[in-house]
C-alpha cells in the first residue's frame, strides 16, 4: 500500500483574516509557529496587507509561502487599491505573481456594480489566461432578513450553474446559503480549485466558525476532497474575534489545523486502501 499512501494531501494554509483584529505580520508568525503550510493574503484587512513588498519580506523572513491572494472585494475593502474593480484584479494578479501564489480568490460583483458585472465571466477567464494566475470565484449566499431576501450579487451568489472555470468553496457561505459543502464539491468537480475551510450553523449571518463546530460535516467533505485527488489549497478562514484571549485564538487555530490534517490524511488513506484492494481483487 506504500505507493498509494504517498499521494500528497493538499497544503493547509492560514488566511491572514483568521487572526483579525491582529495583523498580517501576526498571521505569518502564528502560521509558522503552529505548523501551517502557507498563507493566504487577505488584501485590505490592515495596511501591511496592501504593501506587497512588505508581505514579500514577511514571507521570506518566516520562510512560509504565500499560496493565494484574496482580492480586495469585500464591502470593507471597496476603496482598497482604488475603485476600478478590474484594475484591482489586475493588481491582485501582479501581487500573486510577485509572491509566488497561484490562486487569486474573487467574489462575484455586487448588484450595484453593473458595469463591473457586465461580461464578468468571460473577462475573468481572459484575466486568468493572460496572467497565468487562477482566479477562483467564491460561492456566496443570499442576504436574508426576516421575511425578505435581497439579491446582492450579479449574476448570482451560487456559481454552480454559471460558466466559471475555477471556483473557491467556502464552507461558511454554503451554510449561510442552506447548502452542503460536500454536495457542492461533488457538483463542481474539476472546477473546484480552492477551499476556504470553516463552518456555520445555517444562521442568516456568515459565521466562519472553527471547522467541526457547525452543520457542514467538514470532516466528510475533507475526506472526500482528499480521496478524490483534490490538488488545490485548503485555507483556514475563520472568525477568531470571538476568542477571548490570544491564547484561545492560538488554540482554535491549532485545533483547526489538526482537524484538517486528520481528515485529509484519512481520505487519502481510504483512497489508497480502495485502490490497493481493487488491485488485489483484479489479480485473484
Amino acid at each position: 500500500m506504500s505507493d498509494n499512501l504517498d499521494r500528497r494531501t493538499p497544503k493547509i494554509a492560514l488566511s491572514t483574516s483568521s487572526v483579525y483584529p491582529e495583523t498580517t505580520s501576526s498571521a505569518f508568525e502564528l502560521a509558522g509557529r503552529l505548523g501551517y503550510d502557507g498563507i493566504e493574503l487577505m488584501v485590505g484587512i490592515d495596511p501591511v496587507s496592501t504593501d506587497i513588498d512588505a508581505v514579500e519580506k514577511l514571507r521570506d523572513y518566516h520562510e512560509l509561502p504565500v499560496v493565494s491572494v484574496h482580492a480586495p472585494c469585500l464591502l470593507i475593502s471597496q476603496r482598497t487599491w482604488g475603485t476600478d474593480n478590474w484594475a484591482k484584479l489586475e493588481r491582485s494578479a501582479k501581487a500573486a505573481q510577485q509572491l509566488g501564489a497561484d490562486v487569486v480568490v474573487v467574489h462575484p460583483p455586487f448588484r450595484w456594480q453593473r458595469d463591473y458585472a457586465r461580461d464578468f465571466v468571460p473577462k475573468l477567464r481572459a484575466l486568468t489566461e493572460r496572467s497565468g494566475v487562477r482566479f477562483c470565484l467564491e460561492n456566496m449566499y443570499p442576504w436574508r432578513m426576516p421575511g425578505t431576501e435581497l439579491k446582492a450579487y450579479l449574476p448570482a451568489w451560487d456559481p454552480t450553474n454559471l460558466e466559471y472555470d475555477d471556483l473557491t468553496l467556502d464552507f461558511s457561505h454554503a451554510s449561510t446559503a442552506g447548502q452542503q459543502s460536500l454536495d457542492l464539491a461533488k457538483a463542481w468537480g474539476d472546477r473546484l480549485g480552492h477551499v476556504h475551510l470553516t463552518d456555520g450553523t445555517g444562521s442568516m449571518k456568515d459565521e466562519h466558525l472553527v471547522p467541526g463546530r457547525g452543520d457542514q460535516h467538514a470532516d466528510q467533505a475533507l475526506q472526500y476532497l482528499s480521496g478524490a485527488g483534490f490538488a488545490g489549497h485548503v485555507v483556514l478562514e475563520v472568525n477568531s474575534r470571538r476568542s477571548a484571549t490570544r491564547a484561545q485564538r492560538e488554540l482554535d487555530l491549532a485545533e483547526s489545523l489538526a482537524f484538517a490534517r486528520t481528515h485529509l490524511e484519512a481520505g487519502a488513506q481510504h483512497h489508497a486502501y480502495e485502490v490497493d484492494s481493487a488491485g488485489v481483487a483484479s489479480h485473484t
